[in-house]
């Protein structure tokens, strides 16, 4: 009520300055302006007393006198006027009206345009809903969300992540049995931040948490809260705490939390500080309920290390459980998940899908199931089959497929060969732990001219061995062409290859200490800290580099005949999977005849291949 009559004293005032304005800007217009009749006016132009006449389509007609008075007479509209006056030496302006009048026109515009803003906020601000007054920043500052009673989603829907689950199974717990907790003195934990690369299940946990406690769940985006307008995502916050304490129980999930709580440092304006404002009210509202009220806060980021060490403290978010990528177990309980309702045929073993999957995310084995199931729908067929699981698989690593290869020659083909050739030769020398299960030199429509698969056994840690073996594969598939056709015919093929390469070893030497001369340093701190400088870094990369590429290149020297045939083989077949690699090294297969290589004059005239055959290392 105290708001609505400021507004309404603020529009009279507004009102009357626009009267007062306008009639004073009108009574100084018109103070100096004579009228005349239009004889009078005749006889004033005869005597050349007129210096201008402004010649417009109103009844009236304004002009100046020579001694610089203002007049105004009527306009006699004939069509000989100008001529007379220009005759009479008088100055004729056409277009131009009173300017008196306009003048006041135009101010009596200007704040009309001000008061009919002021009497439309006022009107937005007041207006009249079913439920009674809103204020129009509500829209803003309400988070429209739905509150979900029944998630459907249980501890048995998630698998891979056993540890997480067992972390938070006695908040489950604690929200069916508080009193259980209440008589030991126990508090429930405020807050649990699941961390962990992307698509590891850390939303399907939040929600099995709710599912399993049988209590609402409110999800919501840390962007949701971080907006232009300072204020707004501070007051989304109080909001979404507020419809959480009318809920009584209930889980609140965050995702992508860092959004709104990353580490705070001299935010002083705008954007940051909005999310500064939004991160104090969350900070606040996780300190001011009761702990034993029955609102778990979870939140999930695949970024610990940017959250702000206040969100972090004992009280706030006192668990961080970390959700990583699945061991073989966990995939094999993954898959098995996700094939529930799937029409599998008895053919595919879902173990050696496991075994296949290394590094595979839990959304990675859903959407490997997912894209088996559309194949097999497309093809009308009644059951997933073995070859329906590896064309998905295949196209979730590389990508499907091209089936226009009508542009590459022979050479091209040649020369993917020999590089595929390349990774998979090297990969059975320097690590025969891995399993190489598919070599092809058919592109993917992710622009790969072909592609090995190596998958390497899940291990806990990587030693440096293991690290200057994946060095060395990477480097194969450029060296094999090398060796092959010349240092001057090298392809682009290789440049992403060159990245992995340049990651792994600049690991090595920055992050890891096993550089020869750099010492047992993090130069990553030393860097931030300005203590160091990058070209004693780089010439000790690129030492290591070249040692690795002298050792592979010897190796492939010395190997020249396995190398042949594997490329052989895969210009005959295309593709080769493990058994039949196995086959050709131990030289057990028939050796496919020595294809004619295209002449010189040919060389480069099909597509040469921007990007690296694809790796999995």
């Amino acid at each position: 009520m105290r708001h609505k009559r400021i507004l309404i004293v603020l529009t009279v005032l507004v009102f009357v300055m626009i009267v007062a304005v306008g009639a004073y800007f009108y009574g100084q217009s018109v103070k100096n302006i004579e009228r005349l009749t239009y004889l009078d006016f005749s006889e004033k132009a005869e005597n050349g007393n007129v210096k201008v006449v402004y010649l417009t389509d109103s009844p009236s007609i304004g002009g100046e006198l020579t001694d610089g008075t203002r007049f105004v007479t009527e306009n006699p509209r004939s069509e000989d006027f100008k001529e007379n006056m220009l005759v009479l030496g008088v100055r004729v302006e056409e277009g131009q009206r009173n300017s008196a009048l306009m003048t006041a026109f135009r101010m009596v515009l200007v704040f009309g345009i001000i008061i009919l803003s002021v009497w439309a906020i006022s009107r937005l601000m007041n207006r009249e809903t079913p439920t009674g007054r809103k204020d129009p920043m509500d829209k803003l500052t309400t988070m429209q969300c739905e509150t979900v009673r029944d998630v459907g989603v249980g501890f048995d829907d998630v698998a891979g992540s056993e540890e997480a689950k067992e972390s938070v199974k006695d908040i489950v717990d604690f929200l069916k049995n508080p009193e259980k907790y209440a008589r030991m003195g126990a508090r429930m934990p405020r807050g649990v931040i699941f961390y962990g690369p992307p698509g590891t299940g850390k939303t399907l946990l939040a929600k099995a948490v709710a599912g399993e406690a049988g209590v609402p769940y409110f999800a919501f985006s840390g962007s949701d809260f971080v907006q232009v307008y300072v204020g707004v995502g501070a007051a989304r916050i109080r909001d979404v705490f507020k419809k959480a304490r009318e809920m009584g129980r209930c889980v609140i999930f965050f995702d992508e939390i860092d959004a709104l709580g990353k580490k705070r440092d001299g935010m002083a304006s705008g954007g940051n500080d909005e999310r500064s404002q939004t991160l104090n009210a969350l900070l606040t509202e996780m300190s001011g309920f009761n702990s034993n009220g029955g609102i778990v806060v979870i939140a999930a980021t695949n970024r610990l290390d940017v959250l702000d060490e206040a969100l972090l403290r004992p009280g706030r978010f006192d668990r961080q459980v970390e959700i990583g990528l699945p061991d073989i177990n966990g995939r094999f309980e993954i898959l098995k998940i996700h094939s529930r309702n799937k029409p599998l045929d008895r053919g595919i073993d879902m173990k050696k899908l496991a075994h296949q999957t290394v590094f595979f995310s839990g959304a990675q084995l859903e959407n490997l199931m997912n894209e088996a199931a559309i194949f097999a729908a497309k093809r009308g067929s009644k059951l997933i089959e073995r070859a329906d699981v590896d064309k998905a698989y295949y196209t979730v690593i590389a990508g499907a497929e091209k089936k226009d290869r009508s542009a590459i020659s022979r050479l091209d083909r040649e020369i993917t060969a020999y590089h595929e050739a390349g990774h998979a030769l090297v990969t059975k020398l320097v690590a025969p732990e891995n399993r190489v299960t598919k070599v092809t030199i058919i592109p993917s429509t992710r622009g790969a001219g072909g592609f090995s698969v190596s998958l390497p056994p899940d291990r806990m840690y990587r030693s440096r061995k293991q690290m200057e073996s994946s060095i060395k594969i990477a480097l194969a598939g450029r060296i094999a062409e090398e060796i092959i056709f010349g240092r001057d015919n090298v392809t682009t093929g290789a440049s992403n290859d060159i990245e992995k390469a340049t990651q792994i070893v600049m690991a090595l030497v920055k992050r890891f200490g096993m550089g020869e001369s750099t010492g047992m340093l993090n130069y990553d701190i030393l860097f931030q800290n300005s203590v160091a400088s990058q070209e004693h870094i780089v010439e000790e990369c690129r030492a290591f580099m070249d040692k690795y590429y002298r050792e592979t290149s010897d190796l492939l020297v010395e190997n020249k005949y396995l190398l042949d045939r594997i490329a052989r083989t895969l210009l005959e077949k295309e593709s080769i999977d493990e058994e039949c690699l196995d086959a050709i090294l131990s030289g057990e297969s028939s050796e496919p005849a020595v294809p004619e290589r295209d002449s010189e004059s040919n060389r480069g005239t099909g597509t040469t291949f921007d990007k690296a055959p694809w790796t999995v290392a």
